[in-house]
């Protein structure tokens, strides 16, 4: 089965042969995929490499019920937006695709969740619904073990004493944090805790200036006292994310991989070191949009690493991972 095979590709092979495949039943299964394809002028028969596959733009995600099955959805993820902007909505009607996606991607950057103590701030994620973040996030805390594991609002000094007492126990511990918040608790507190992850997950939601990367983790390495910061890219209109442990250098799980387009010929990919916009093959998004062109800016690496350089100068602020360089 389609799926099955989704979460066990092992070469690029795999990964092009299982795209193609799912391209054609979306092609035909997803009415606005197929209408944007038509207005294209593109033959899907005629789609044989992954190099010739169209990308939806992602801001159908807000106009349009961008579904490849009859499936009813069992949940609706929303983009956090600021106020008066129109939301991206992401029908999904299988939440297992989404759980296998996220639960083996952890696994392949950081091991067990079970042996981490897991700690969460995000206020502005948890004051709204919706959240895909969310519910990765409290699927992550259930399956650790630790039992100090959970969420942290505006209550920074028990964070503070909770981030102290791990350290003193030489536990494992990764602090999952919204950007503006991680900086908010580091106004109050400083910690030199090198063995903690900091996974910051982007967006200063209106609430802070942007900074850039270099001086962002600057202030967040010197605050929590560690060597390295890490990120999650991800966004309401995807099942997967990809992770950094570091330096702002990306990594896919085997079934996402990220290309680039021109800038200025949307339908035209570059190759080598050079910037375009992103587009992401997102394969567990195989009742939706597996293929989407995103309003992010980045540069590929011959390795297929992977950094994400600031937005479209004409594209909406939203809650994925992005600090403007």
């Amino acid at each position: 089965m389609l799926i099955d095979s989704i979460f066990s590709i092992s070469n690029s092979d795999q990964f092009e042969q299982i795209a193609l495949d799912i391209f054609r039943f979306q092609a035909k299964n997803c009415n606005p995929y197929a209408q944007f394809i038509k207005n294209l002028g593109v033959s899907p028969e005629k789609i044989d490499c992954l190099a010739k596959i169209p990308y939806l733009p992602i801001s159908f995600f807000k106009t349009h019920k961008i579904v490849s099955t009859a499936i009813d959805p069992v949940r609706i993820f929303t983009s956090s937006g600021t106020t008066g902007q129109q939301q991206s909505r992401h029908y999904v009607t299988d939440l297992s695709l989404y759980e296998k996606s996220f639960n083996l991607a952890f696994e392949q950057f950081y091991g067990n969740p079970g042996d981490f103590c897991i700690l969460a701030l995000l206020p502005s994620y948890m004051e709204r619904e919706g959240s895909s973040l969310i519910y990765m996030v409290d699927s992550l805390l259930s399956q650790s073990k630790h039992p100090a594991s959970g969420y942290f609002l505006h209550n920074h000094q028990e964070l503070y004493e909770q981030l102290i007492a791990l350290k003193n126990a030489r536990q494992q511990t990764i602090l999952i944090g919204v950007t503006y918040a991680l900086l908010d608790f580091l106004e109050k507190y400083q910690i030199d805790f090198p063995e903690l992850i900091i996974m910051e997950t982007g967006g200063m939601k209106g609430k802070r200036k942007e900074m850039v990367r270099e001086e962002l983790h600057a202030v967040l390495k010197q605050g929590f006292g560690v060597p390295a910061i890490h990120s999650e890219y991800g966004m309401t209109e995807l099942l997967s994310q990809a992770y950094s442990l570091g330096e702002g250098i990306f990594e896919c799980p085997q079934w996402m991989k990220i290309v680039l387009r021109d800038t200025n010929d949307p339908l035209s990919l570059v190759h080598g070191n050079q910037t375009g916009g992103i587009n992401i093959i997102d394969l567990a998004n195989i009742n939706s949009c597996a293929f989407i062109a995103t309003q992010d800016l980045g540069r590929i690496y011959s390795n297929g690493t992977f950094e994400v350089l600031g937005r479209f100068d004409n594209a909406d602020i939203r809650g994925c991972n992005l600090l403007i360089q």
